[in-house]
């Protein structure tokens, strides 16, 4: 059983990436979050899960345990496969699937695409006692409302032609020192940092 891979990124796209391990590329399946901590021709080193079917082996990527822990949280949901889980991890952080377990949010999972009422409900009922670990108690309250204003920010800047991944770790920085912060104030303290 692969448990972690330490190479080279060959190739990056926001859902796979080759590493390549002393001249032999692995094709990992990969969640936005850890796409963001890639860069192409780099050193890196990632958490493995291999999943292993009847018609293939599948290699999934994870830049931290934590991200790890809560696919294969996730992948234990009846109904809930290995693409569903990351596109989930790609939507949400992990404290925001965390706290909306705890919360009954099931509307905040389901905004994950391909994820309905059903799923989400299960997923909140078989990981409520799982998923403590991930939840920042003093974040859970704020952390939905955040997220609002940076995607609004964030869509209002892409307007401007400015990418999303280049304005977000601005967001996410801005946002931590002033959690009460507007839409338009966002906008214009990321312009003064870009």
């Amino acid at each position: 059983m692969i448990f972690s891979l330490q190479g080279t990124v060959q190739e990056l796209t926001p859902t796979y990436a080759v590493i390549n391990v002393q001249g032999v590329g692995y094709y990992v399946g990969i969640s936005l979050m850890t796409s963001q901590t890639l860069v192409l021709n780099q050193q890196t080193f990632l958490f493995i899960q291999q999943i292993i079917r009847e018609d293939a082996h599948l290699l999934f990527g994870f830049n931290t345990r934590s991200e790890k822990e809560m696919f294969n949280l996730l992948i234990s949901v009846n109904g809930v496969g290995a693409i569903s889980a990351l596109i989930l991890l790609s939507t949400l952080s992990l404290d925001e699937i965390a706290s909306a377990v705890l919360s009954k949010n099931s509307a905040l999972i389901q905004k994950a695409k391909g994820i309905g009422a059903k799923t989400a409900e299960r997923i909140i009922v078989d990981l409520k006692d799982k998923v403590q670990k991930f939840s920042d108690p003093a974040e859970n309250i704020s952390a939905w409302v955040d997220n609002k204003i940076k995607e609004e920010a964030l869509s209002a800047l892409e307007v401007l032609g400015i990418p999303k991944r280049m304005s977000e770790k601005i967001a996410d920085k801005i946002l931590k020192q002033d959690p009460s912060i507007s839409v338009e104030e966002l906008v214009k303290q990321i312009l003064k940092n870009i």
